[in-house]
């Protein structure tokens, strides 16, 4: 079986946050166990944890941002129009064409109302490239 890797994201409220990701982003929770809860986007999995002074906080306490999420999609304008009008500040990083390597992709970003930095793009990097 293939490894799956993911991410937890610091939130100070796991379930206010899972919320948020189930109307913003179309999430749909695998568990909670109070504090951690595990979540998946189209298949890809993600959690949300509450830091309890276990050497790792929110963006919003460290005053930067702690990680940044790449998400591969078909669509990934409306994607990130989804996250912008359920509050995403979609200003960072405005949805356009790059040129890469491999031809175009297609790439944008917003920042959650967590302090999270998600970058969305079309499926372009995951395919093979000579």
């Amino acid at each position: 079986m293939n490894p799956v890797i993911s991410v937890m994201l610091a939130v100070a409220d796991a379930d206010e946050a899972a919320r948020w990701y189930e109307q913003a982003l179309g999430a749909r929770q695998l568990w909670n166990v109070g504090g951690v809860v595990g979540l998946e986007v189209e298949g890809a999995p993600f959690f949300l944890g509450q830091p309890e002074g276990n050497g790792w906080d929110t963006p919003t306490v460290l005053g930067n941002r702690t990680v940044r999420i790449e998400v591969f999609v078909d669509d990934p304008d409306t994607f990130i129009a989804r996250a912008a009008n359920a509050g995403a500040d979609g200003s960072v990083d405005v949805i356009r064409d790059h040129q890469t390597p491999w031809g175009t992709h297609r790439q944008g970003g917003f920042i959650d109302p967590y302090g999270h930095l998600w970058l969305v793009g079309d499926r372009s990097p995951l395919s093979s490239h000579p």
